[in-house]
């Protein structure tokens, strides 16, 4: 988190001091460095140079058309999950060479604007979108690249929400099952076999679950070859964590320095699925206090941020760090707290029991490590606009997202005649 720091009393953003953004835009207001970005993502592709890859950015994670556009011109691909999510890489920039389609629920019209685009892959979680895939592309007249996603079973040790590769997810096909599915989607006449797919979870904070879920992908590769099988690819998903708190996750070099032994011989093109650890840390959400409540079993800082904007901690009981954008009211006495917004939900909140730095009204605070699955996952519950998005590069200002308006609220929507 580098380049959020403070410089001369202030939380700065490179070489931009929060405050001259909130000023701008008004707040809340997700911002995000450029530098951190750039940094994040070379660290990550710089870790497999030494092995044919394509790092396809898991869009899910923030997808932003201008953060997007960043990615393509340092030479990622994306991960998509959507009809919607093609439109944006595609909007953005992203090579379609370079585009992997996962999710357990792609519809027709899906798969076929995939096919259309030629995407490089699909990652397949199931016999029945096997055949689906099938169907539209014989309809079609191509013929579709895939990957099967074999569930390996393996516990990432991480949120269970986040949690996707163990025999009770909704991911994936059961590894016992995968010689007889690999076997069906090569007899397929628009169905290329061409990679294996593993993603065992997200926020993993050891490189064990890796290693453990890659063991047993390569035994069932060299089965598959033997069997004739052609395999070129091996998608090892993303899931990498970040510091929320005091995890200490693996940086990329030591993913690639424990993986890449056990791949390096097997001629194969590795795909990765990298999101919050590019992301995450490169932003911040920041908000302003309105009023301190004394309740009698509570204290309370009320502040215009609310779950809409940033559910995290509502959804998974996140932890997100919170830090005056004022450096000496950092110095202040500290009190337990709840952070809490404007919606009218008791689970409305951004930090719960929060040993902080007292906190006056009016003051900005931001919250760290909201870069992914922040903004992307926001909604207008309660009507309330969606905020502004700031790209900060270098002393510039740069807004990839204005904020919504009233009207914006009301877009689409129509009041029948009869109720006139």
């Amino acid at each position: 988190m580098h380049d959020f720091e403070y410089h001369q009393g202030e939380l700065y953003c490179e070489q931009v001091p929060i405050s001259r953004v909130a000023k701008e835009v008004g707040t809340p207001c997700y911002i995000y460095s450029h530098s951190t970005l750039i940094r994040h993502f070379r660290a990550y592709d710089s870790a497999f140079k030494n092995i044919p890859h394509v790092i396809a950015f898991a869009m899910k994670s923030n997808s932003n058309l201008a953060i997007l556009s960043l990615m393509a011109k340092e030479g990622s691909g994306v991960d998509i999950v959507s009809g919607g999510e093609l439109f944006r890489a595609l909007r953005s920039g992203v090579p379609a060479s370079k585009i992997v389609f996962a999710g357990v629920g792609k519809t027709a019209d899906e798969i076929r604007e995939a096919l259309k685009a030629d995407i490089l892959m699909f990652n397949i979680e199931s016999s029945a979108e096997l055949k689906a895939i099938q169907e539209v592309a014989a309809s079609v007249g191509k013929k579709a690249r895939v990957a099967l996603r074999i569930n390996p079973d393996i516990d990432p040790k991480t949120h269970p929400y986040i949690s996707t590769g163990m025999k009770k997810s909704k991911f994936g096909i059961a590894a016992d099952r995968a010689v007889e599915e690999f076997t069906l989607a090569s007899s397929m006449s628009h169905i290329d076999v061409a990679g294996v797919h593993a993603h065992i979870g997200s926020q993993l904070t050891e490189v064990a679950p890796f290693i453990a879920a890659l063991k047993k992908v390569v035994t069932l590769i060299e089965t598959l070859k033997a069997q004739g099988i052609n395999i070129r690819y091996l998608n090892i998903g993303g899931g990498l964590g970040i510091t929320y708190s005091d995890e200490k996750p693996p940086l990329p070099q030591d993913l690639s320095d424990a993986l890449l032994p056990l791949v390096k011989d097997l001629g194969l093109t590795l795909v990765m699925e990298p999101g919050r650890v590019i992301v995450g840390n490169a932003g911040i959400l920041v908000t302003k206090a309105l009023y301190l409540k004394e309740g009698e079993a509570k204290s309370f800082v009320i502040v215009d941020a609310a779950m809409n904007d940033l559910i995290r901690p509502s959804l998974y009981g996140a932890y997100h760090e919170i830090k005056p954008v004022n450096e000496e009211a950092g110095h202040r006495a500290k009190q337990q707290v709840d952070i809490v917004g404007p919606v009218c939900e008791s689970g409305d909140f951004l930090a719960k029991d929060r040993l902080l730095a007292a906190v006056k009204p009016g003051e900005l605070m931001a919250v760290m490590s909201a870069g992914a699955y922040g903004f992307v996952m926001a909604s207008n519950y309660n009507s309330r606009p969606r905020v502004p998005e700031v790209l900060v590069k270098g002393g510039d200002i740069h807004v990839i997202r204005e904020r919504e308006t009233y009207e914006d609220l009301v877009k689409g929507e129509t009041i029948p005649a009869f109720l006139k």
